[in-house]
């Protein structure tokens, strides 16, 4: 239940009166708005209601209906958590719901995880959540993390902490100024749009990381002329393999988790590497 303080408001001739679920579901799709560079006039003209309108909405004089909200979320492109967030702000019930992969009603989504990740084989591949822990992998992202120091490696391991820290992939990683610059940027949007505070921390966190050893940049990579960077990384015979790595999400999630999921494949950038990858997978195959 909501409890709604009502509180007397003059609009135009008009008086009538303001509550205060209407000025903190206003305060969301404000800052919402403006987090994604909209005027009130953009916004108003992409969700088909006048200007004036979403002004009393913002502003707490007019209470939106659910449908309302929705249809602003959506032209907003809100996470499926923060609309949630906004509609019991409102005083409605959560549409979305929020359910563990391992709930018997995301069945079908946790097979089709496992299908993609596996028929990426011999190719590494991942699904991670929202603050990039690891949900799953294929077998091929194993064999990549031998010698990553063990606190790194027990639940739940995170990704970007793995790959950035000094004491994980960071050490191994051949191009790490190139790779790093590339990670901090990418997660750094993602902070943007979707005004997360545990990824903020997280990237708070892995800025302050050290180069290991110090080393010093080196010329980028122009194999691709900028448009995809490479992930290279130093293997225990001294070969390197180059990945380049692409991200899958679900297309129309209903569901809170299932929005969240990012789905993280690679691909080897040469032949070497490619070779390099049937013959780890062969051998853990026993047939190497």
């Amino acid at each position: 239940m909501t409890c709604q303080v009502m509180e007397p408001v003059r609009v135009g001739g008009y008086r009538g009166v303001m509550t205060r679920t209407a000025s903190a579901v206003g305060d969301h799709l404000r800052d919402w708005r403006q987090r994604r560079r909209m005027s009130q006039l953009d916004l108003a003209l992409e969700a088909e209601i006048s200007t004036r309108h979403l002004s009393f909405v913002e502003t707490g004089r007019a209470q939106p209906s659910r449908d309302m909200l929705l249809r602003l979320a959506d032209q907003l492109e809100i996470p499926l958590r923060e609309r949630n967030v906004i509609l019991v702000a409102a005083g409605f019930a959560p549409v979305f719901p929020q359910r563990s992969l391992d709930d018997p009603g995301l069945a079908a989504a946790r097979r089709a995880v496992d299908l993609i990740l596996t028929g990426h084989e011999p190719f590494p591949a991942m699904a991670v959540d929202r603050q990039w822990n690891l949900v799953s992998a294929n077998r091929m992202v194993g064999p990549l993390l031998q010698g990553i120091d063990a606190d790194l490696l027990t639940p739940p391991l995170n990704v970007i902490r793995l790959s950035l820290h000094p004491r994980g992939l960071a050490r191994r990683t051949a191009n790490l100024h190139e790779w790093r610059a590339h990670i901090l940027e990418r997660l750094r949007r993602e902070v943007e749009l979707t005004a997360d505070a545990g990824l903020a921390a997280l990237l708070t966190e892995v800025r302050a990381y050290p180069i290991p050893g110090g080393r010093a940049p080196r010329k980028p990579s122009d194999e691709f002329a900028g448009v995809a960077i490479p992930f290279q990384l130093n293997t225990e015979d001294g070969g390197v393999l180059s990945f380049l790595s692409a991200t899958t999400v679900f297309g129309t999630p209903v569901d809170v988790t299932l929005s969240e999921l990012t789905l993280e494949t690679f691909f080897p950038a040469d032949a070497a590497t490619a070779r390099a990858l049937r013959a780890m997978a062969a051998g853990l195959d026993g047939s190497g």
